[in-house]
């Protein structure tokens, strides 16, 4: 492997500095989350326009993952997360100075496409740093505890900016980050030659790829005030299908595609992706509309919003950083994704009930504690799940294609949950209903379908995933 001459020390050194890049992604994804209201209201966004902040960087993050790690191997992947990194510092820059919803939304979306190179070559790196299983098992474990602990870390930093400065913060908090890793990098990661030498990109099914997911969002998100049956809705959801048929034809004649569909043949990987989506549609629906529950029907301030998000993602970090591993290791892979996902889908039915005066203790946080006990159980398996039969030089490319339907899940689940919940807000309003009690009624059926989605991915892990031996020193078993 490349990295093989680097010493002990400064193999762990390169490991934190990629996780501090890694952490400054994963940061902008929850820390958002806090300041939604505070940049609704400054921005003037409306209820349904204000996903695109969320989206937009989703969007071009889940379309771009693929496409990063590829780029990766073509071109050197020292040399592509440090364009990451840069393009991501510099987007955060013109996040923080947007006073538009049009500058905010597009540097939002440069953030995501510079966010998935970041993150696809990130693991690459790490894959290639640590060759020997234990020590590649104990690198991914702190990397997933990086991925969960910057979920808490956003929210609370986002809930403290937001409200001792202003949500311009959230995003300025970025440079300081991007520049130290950027230097880092330069001194601790080896300029490797690409792996890929001499090979051809393949462009267009990245591009079809992107653009039918990006017309099947904006059709969803746009649903409510266009109209589900109107020619707009209908023609954009028909020129995405047309576009992901297009991509599949490109993909099966290409010398090199983007994706080999031969991939999709393997069956956990094929149910990984599926349970991905269901599952991220639940988690995201969580994150933004429990927010807003928080802040427009209990009053909470971005601080308070922040601190009661605090316990789950704790809960979701020490899960990552090596109960998950126990867990699969004694009950093997089904039982706690499963089990998991269950478990995250009662947190979000008992959300459901949330009412207009809830209470923190009685209300809250038991949804908060079983959300996060469920997706820090859930993640590990689901990812190993869907490494199990894939041959190792897939490996990168499959994990990439499970971070992408995580996304796509998240930012179509996202969509269609806001614009129910929006739907049945303005229904009830329109009868004469309290604007509080309307709101929460919304909030309540998008918890609802959330908790629909998480059961029904678990329930189709443990019913789908074939038996495979627990992953012990990291090996991968070959079905086929």
């Amino acid at each position: 492997m490349p990295h093989r001459h680097l010493d002990t020390r400064k193999r762990w050194l390169a490991l934190a500095v990629l996780c501090l890049g890694v952490l400054m992604i994963v940061l902008d994804t929850t820390i958002v989350n806090v300041a939604l209201p505070s940049i609704r209201s400054d921005l003037g966004f409306s209820e349904t326009s204000l996903v695109w902040v969320v989206n937009a960087y989703m969007l071009t993050f889940g379309g771009f993952l693929l496409l990063g790690g590829r780029l990766g191997d073509l071109y050197g992947q020292r040399r592509l997360f440090l364009l990451g990194i840069a393009g991501f510092t510099l987007a955060s820059l013109g996040c923080g100075l947007a006073q538009s919803q049009g500058v905010l939304i597009v540097a939002r979306a440069v953030q995501g496409l510079a966010g998935a190179v970041v993150s696809a070559i990130s693991l690459s790196l790490i894959m290639n740093l640590f060759t020997e299983p234990a020590e590649r098992a104990k690198a991914m474990g702190v990397y997933g505890f990086v991925c969960a602990g910057g979920g808490s870390i956003g929210v609370l930093l986002g809930g403290l900016l937001t409200g001792a400065l202003s949500w311009h913060w959230i995003f300025l908090v970025n440079l300081p980050i991007g520049i130290a890793v950027a230097a880092l990098c330069l001194v601790l990661l080896p300029a490797t030659p690409p792996a890929a030498h001499g090979a051809k990109l393949d462009v267009a099914g990245a591009a079809t790829i992107t653009i039918a997911l990006m017309l099947a969002v904006y059709a969803i998100v746009n649903g409510n005030e266009a109209g589900w049956l109107s020619a707009q809705t209908l023609g954009l959801l028909g020129g995405a299908v047309v576009l992901l048929g297009a991509f599949f034809a490109i993909e099966s004649r290409v010398a090199e595609p983007l994706v080999p569909l031969s991939l999709f043949r393997l069956r956990n990987l094929s149910t990984a992706n599926i349970v991905g989506v269901l599952w991220a549609a639940g988690m995201f629906a969580w994150f933004f509309i429990s927010a807003l529950y928080l802040q427009l029907v209990l009053g909470y301030t971005p601080m308070q919003v922040g601190l009661a998000f605090l316990p789950s993602n704790l809960i979701m970090a020490a899960f990552s950083l090596g109960l998950s591993a126990k867990l699969v290791m004694r009950f093997g892979l089904k039982k706690p994704l499963a089990g998991g996902l269950l478990v995250a889908a009662l947190g979000l039915a008992l959300f459901a009930r949330a009412p207009v005066d809830g209470n923190f203790w009685i209300d809250v946080l038991p949804s908060m504690l079983l959300l996060g006990v469920g997706a820090g159980v859930a993640f590990n398996p689901l990812l190993l799940a869907a490494m199990s039969e894939v041959q190792p030089q897939d490996s990168g490319l499959a994990s990439g294609i499970v971070n992408k339907a995580f996304m796509m899940g998240g930012a179509l689940g996202l969509a269609v949950l806001a614009s129910l919940a929006a739907a049945r807000t303005d229904a009830l309003v329109s009868a004469g209903a309290d604007p509080k009690e309307a709101l929460t009624a919304g909030y309540h059926l998008a918890f609802l379908i959330g908790a629909v989605f998480a059961a029904a991915g678990g329930l189709l892990g443990a019913a789908r995933f074939t038996k495979v031996a627990a992953p012990a020193e990291g090996q991968t078993a070959h079905a086929a």
